[in-house]
């Protein structure tokens, strides 16, 4: 009876315990829960880097400080980075959390294991007693039920509660390694997409950075042409003034000479009816040419200031193109290793370190 009942059943329950504690081990959890934490860790760059580049963006002047595309695709960036931290976060705190239950179903089965294989010891032990065992003996009242005892039941729903706990902790561990696999792929597709339509909006920017700098430059070039027109005709209208203004000192002297003539000489002659037209001709043609001098010297201040409001804004343009040169070259840590990176802008001398066009030549120049 002893063979097939106690024996029997410890033996059966041992080997279950045996097959849990054989069964998927702890490291690949452990593996799991580092991938997280290293995604979490790698998270820090890019974070870094849109931190930077919103720092360089607040460094624009003037009418360039605007909330534009840019500035909504990097603060977007910030939220799905920190989006993604929260997530990773979560899984690890749950991959520790499952890791604890992991360790104590672990210690429980191996304390259960540990007692089975006791017991199983002591019944081979008493099976292989017989009437001629040297240590048989008789015992006090050997038929006492011992305190702490369990009934089979007991045993039983002991054991089989440690096999599905286990079970059932493995399982859900399998699915939380399952989950947080697909968070750190779900995770970097979501940072790489937005890394990629911030990007594409930086490029978009600068496009449209030139192309209005650009235009800035043929208005100044022209405003400058302008200026320059306007300067000869000035110099042009200034000689002229200066002309009849001795051309009318000539009639004034003609007329006060000629008010000198003696006796009936003193009398209005041709001569003297044709220098007063010619002095009231001249003292017309002075005050128009005064009038267009007045209208030129106001057009060339115009033109002055008009050309001061384009040569800051040149100036804005090309500080701003420089700053998002600057963030477009400080993202390349996203895609190129830290070990091969290489500035192309150097941050103390603000030189670039590869060859640049005239465009952003003259961009660093205003910087």
């Amino acid at each position: 009876m002893l063979r097939w009942t106690p024996c029997h059943r410890q033996g059966a329950r041992a080997g279950c315990q045996e097959t849990l504690l054989q069964g998927p081990p702890l490291p690949p959890h452990f593996e799991m829960k580092e991938s997280a934490e290293q995604n979490l860790q790698a998270k820090n760059l890019p974070l870094d880097v849109a931190v930077e580049c919103l720092a360089l963006r607040d460094s624009r002047r003037d009418v360039d400080v605007v909330r534009d595309c840019v500035e909504d695709e990097l603060h977007k960036e910030l939220e799905v980075i920190e989006a993604t931290r929260k997530a990773l976060q979560q899984k690890i705190s749950q991959a520790f959390e499952k890791l604890c239950l992991l360790q104590e179903v672990r210690q429980q089965l191996n304390s259960d294991h540990h007692g089975k294989m006791e017991a199983l010891d002591i019944d081979r032990g008493c099976l292989s007693l017989n009437i001629k065992s040297p240590n048989i003996s008789l015992k006090i009242n050997p038929t006492r039920v011992p305190n702490g005892s369990s009934t089979l039941q007991q045993w039983d729903d002991f054991s089989q509660f440690n096999k599905n706990r286990a079970e059932a902790e493995m399982k859900e561990a399998i699915e939380l390694r399952e989950a947080i696999a697909l968070t750190i792929a779900e995770t970097n597709n979501e940072l790489e997409a937005q890394r990629v339509a911030t990007e594409f909006a930086f490029r978009k920017q600068l496009r449209e950075m030139e192309k209005v700098y650009s235009e800035l430059k043929w208005q100044e070039k022209n405003t400058l042409e302008e200026i320059a027109e306007l300067q000869q005709d000035i110099r042009q209208l200034e000689e002229d003034l200066r002309r009849k203004f001795l051309n009318l000192k000539l009639c004034h002297t003609r007329l006060e000479s000629r008010t000198y003539r003696p006796n009936v000489e003193l009398c209005r002659d041709q001569a003297q009816y044709g220098l007063t037209d010619e002095v009231h001709q001249l003292e017309a043609t002075i005050a128009a040419l005064k009038q267009k001098l007045a209208q030129a010297q106001d057009a060339l201040d115009a033109l002055y200031k008009h050309l001061a409001r384009l040569q800051a804004d040149i100036t804005c343009k090309a500080n701003s193109m420089l700053l998002d040169t600057k963030c477009m070259d400080t993202r390349r840590k996203l895609t190129v290793p830290a070990e091969k990176f290489v500035p192309a802008v150097d941050t103390f001398t603000r030189t670039t370190n590869r060859t640049l066009s005239p465009l952003k030549s003259c961009q660093l120049e205003l910087a």
